[in-house]
C-alpha cells in the first residue's frame, strides 16, 4: 500500500482489545444479524449487547446466498430480508446504536454482493459516518484486495481477514499483509454453527498465526457455551459466538416467525453467560 497502511488505521478495535489487555482478558466477540427476526427487535438486541457483556460486536449483512454459513445464520439472514432488513437500514441501525455507545466497536460481517450493489465508493463513506470500525467479508480473498479491502482501509475501517487450519505458513503472510483489526481464525473447516475444535489445536494454531503478526487473533466457529468460549479466550485475544446467539432467536419466536415477549432477554441472558465465562479467564 502507498498512502495507507493496515497499521495506520486506529478504529475502536484498537482501543478495546488495547483496553482488554491492560485488564488481562481476552474479548467476547458476539454475531447477530441485523433485522433479525425483525427490525425493532433486531435494533433492540444489538443495543443490549454491549451491557451483557459483549466487547465487541459483529453484525452481519442480510444476504440471500450466505455460502460459508451454516442452517442457523442462514436462516436469520432468510428471517431479516423477510422482514425487509435492507444495506441502508444495517447502516441505519449501526447509526441508532451510535447514539447511545460510542465506545463498542462494531464490525459488518458478510459477502460482497450487498456491498458491490451499493457502491463500494458511498458504502465505505456511509459506513464510516454510521460508526462502523471494520469488515469481514468472507468471500474476497487477498488477491481481490482492490475490491474492497484497500478502500475500507482508505476510508479510515479497518479489514479483517479470515485464516483457517489449511491457511499454511507460506499462505499466512499474503492474508496478513493489509489485514488490521483483528485476524479471524476459523477453528475448523465447513461451515458455522458446526462441530467444535480441541483446544490444543487452536491454541497451536494461534501460536503459529501469532508468529507471523502482532494483531490480536480472535477464534470463532464452532463455540456454543460458556465453557467452550472460556477455553478458547484462555488461549486467544478474543473468542467469537455467532450461530449459539442467534439460536436463542431462533427457538424464541411464535409459530408465525414472531417474535415472543422475552426473546431479546433470552439472547442477553446467555450472552451474559458467555461474557462471565470469558471474564474469569485471566491472562
Amino acid at each position: 500500500m502507498n498512502a495507507i497502511t493496515a497499521k495506520s488505521v486506529e478504529t475502536r478495535l484498537g482501543k478495546r482489545f488495547a483496553a482488554l489487555k491492560a485488564e488481562g482478558r481476552a474479548a467476547l466477540v458476539t454475531f447477530v444479524t441485523a433485522g433479525d427476526p425483525d427490525a425493532q427487535t433486531g435494533l433492540k438486541i444489538l443495543q443490549g449487547l454491549p451491557g451483557a457483556g459483549a466487547d465487541i460486536i459483529e453484525l452481519g449483512m442480510p444476504f440471500s446466498d450466505p455460502m460459508a454459513d451454516g442452517p442457523s445464520i442462514q436462516a436469520s439472514s432468510q428471517r431479516a430480508l423477510a422482514a425487509g432488513m435492507t444495506m441502508k437500514q444495517t447502516l441505519d441501525q449501526v447509526r441508532t446504536f451510535r447514539t447511545q455507545d460510542n465506545d463498542t466497536p462494531i464490525v459488518l460481517m458478510g459477502y460482497y454482493n450487498p456491498v458491490y450493489f451499493y457502491g463500494v465508493e458511498k458504502f465505505v463513506a456511509d459506513a464510516k459516518e454510521a460508526g462502523v470500525d471494520g469488515l469481514i467479508i468472507v468471500d474476497l480473498p487477498p488477491e481481490e484486495e482492490s475490491e474492497l479491502c484497500l478502500p475500507a482501509l482508505k476510508g479510515g475501517i479497518n479489514f479483517i481477514y479470515l485464516t483457517a487450519p489449511t491457511t499454511d505458513d507460506k499462505r499466512l503472510p499474503r492474508v496478513l499483509e493489509n489485514a488490521s483489526g483483528f485476524v479471524y481464525y476459523v477453528s475448523i473447516t465447513g461451515v458455522t454453527g458446526t462441530a467444535s475444535a480441541a483446544k490444543a489445536d487452536v491454541d497451536a494454531a494461534v501460536s503459529r498465526i501469532r508468529r507471523h503478526t502482532d494483531l490480536p487473533v480472535a477464534v470463532g466457529f464452532g463455540i456454543t457455551t460458556p465453557e467452550g468460549a472460556a477455553d478458547v479466550a484462555s488461549v486467544a485475544d478474543a473468542a467469537v459466538v455467532g450461530s449459539a446467539i442467534v439460536n436463542r432467536v431462533r427457538d424464541n419466536l411464535d409459530e408465525q416467525g414472531r417474535a415472543k415477549p422475552g426473546l431479546v432477554d433470552e439472547v442477553l441472558n446467555f450472552t451474559k453467560k458467555l461474557a462471565d465465562g470469558v471474564r474469569k479467564v485471566k491472562k
